[in-house]
């Protein structure tokens, strides 16, 4: 899932951490560490919601699919009234 972490080391890690703890500060750093959780946590759950959907639409044959096509609209119309070419 994150594979770019992999080529991060441990001094890389430090760094960006204590970066991170000079630029938002002892006091909003658990914040952003919930909000960035809760953030992934409902990614998941739309992704994981979105799979679903995606597998049930794929074994449920749609309506449409089983319902006889019809003709088009113009050759269900009825034809004009052609009685003054007749006579």
């Amino acid at each position: 899932m994150i594979a770019f972490l992999e080529n991060i080391g441990f001094t890389e890690l430090v760094v960006i951490l204590v970066a991170a703890l000079i630029i938002f500060g002892p006091n909003k750093l658990p914040e952003l560490g919930r909000s960035l959780g809760q953030g992934i946590r409902e990614f998941k759950k739309a992704t994981q919601a979105i799979t679903e959907e995606v597998a049930r639409a794929a074994t449920e044959e749609p309506a449409a699919v089983l319902a006889k096509p019809t003709a088009p609209a113009a050759a269900q119309s009825e034809p004009a009234d052609d009685s003054s070419k007749n006579g």
